[in-house]
Order: structure tokens, then C-alpha cells, then sequence
């Protein structure tokens, strides 16, 4: 079924974009994320390397890379409200953890289904936080060390690591006049 031009045309100026990229943030706003990303990244590393690093449990998951920049640089966006973080990256591992273990041999189909029911259910649980779609894959596509974890791989690296970072981003966020977090809790 062919398109017509003016769908064609319709379909393409959409991706034009609806406006101009919003102006660069403060320097004492950089500062301030800088600082709480090094801080609550610090926290969950030093843990994970220096007390768990003997032992078959990790703290440190490739996610909360992308989740520091939502709950130190982006405070205010409803994807790193305490909700959201918690709550997106905890349900996210428990559905990557369940398509590991009804697909452990297909791997494209777990990966698959975990990023996409991943973010089903935290669109109908209300809890969208972008990293738990990677958190939802790391449970997939992790190291043997992961899957042995099974479903504790939601509370051990996931829900204690967001803890950790959750209290880091309560203490700094709050330090400056200028600065609130969170926005709401529930």
C-alpha cells in the first residue's frame, strides 16, 4: 500500500522537531550534579569493589550510570522522582529475571520481551524510569555472576544500589537554596 505525498510530507516534518533545545544549565547547577553523581556512584562503587568484591554478590550495575544523570542532573523530571527510580529500576529486574528464566537459551526473545514488558509495566505501575529498561536487559544479558543471583538480583545490586544513590541525591540535592528533591514521592 503505497503513501501519498502529503503523508509522506506529514510523516517527515514531524521529525523536524516542535522546538529549540532549552539553554544551558548554571555552572553551580553543573557543579552541583557533578557532585552528587561522584558521590552517590562513589557510594555503590567503593561497596561493590571494596566489600562485596570477594563474595559472588555486585552492587554495581551499568544502569545507574544513566540513573545518577536523572537523580543529580535532571531533578526536577518526573523519571527521577524517588518513585520512578526505586520503583522502575526494582519492577524492571524482576521482569528481566523472569524472561531470563523462561528463555535462558534464546536470548534475543528475553531480551527482547524483558526491555518491552519492562516498560509496560512501569507505564501501568506509574514508576517510568528510563535505566530500568537497561536494568530489565542486564538481568538478561549479564554475567553468570547475575544470573546466579536469580530474583535477588532485584534487591541485591538493584534496590540496595538505588537505596544508596537515592540517599545520596536526598542529602546533596538539598544542600543548595536553589536546588529541591524530590518533587513528590508518591
Amino acid at each position: 500500500m503505497a503513501l501519498d505525498e502529503q503523508t509522506k510530507r506529514s510523516f517527515f516534518s514531524k521529525m523536524k522537531g516542535a522546538s529549540k533545545s532549552p539553554p544551558m544549565v548554571s555552572l553551580s547547577e553543573i557543579g552541583w550534579s557533578w557532585l552528587g553523581a561522584f558521590l552517590g556512584i562513589t557510594a555503590v562503587s567503593y561497596i561493590n569493589f571494596n566489600i562485596l568484591g570477594n563474595s559472588d554478590f555486585v552492587l554495581m550495575i551499568g544502569s545507574f550510570g544513566a540513573s545518577a544523570v536523572l537523580i543529580y542532573g535532571a531533578i526536577k523530571s518526573p523519571f527521577a522522582q524517588p518513585r520512578n527510580f526505586i520503583g522502575g529500576h526494582v519492577l524492571s529486574a524482576i521482569v528481566g529475571v523472569t524472561c531470563y528464566k523462561i528463555f535462558p537459551s534464546q536470548m534475543w526473545l528475553a531480551s527482547s520481551l524483558a526491555v518491552a514488558t519492562a516498560i509496560a509495566v512501569m507505564h501501568f505501575t506509574k514508576t517510568s524510569h528510563p535505566p530500568g529498561g537497561a536494568t530489565s536487559l542486564i538481568a538478561v544479558i549479564g554475567s553468570a555472576k547475575i544470573h546466579s543471583l536469580g530474583y535477588l538480583y532485584a534487591l541485591i545490586p538493584v534496590g540496595l544500589g538505588a537505596v544508596i544513590m537515592l540517599v545520596v541525591a536526598l542529602l546533596v540535592n538539598n544542600i543548595p537554596k536553589n536546588r529541591r528533591y524530590p518533587e513528590f514521592w508518591i
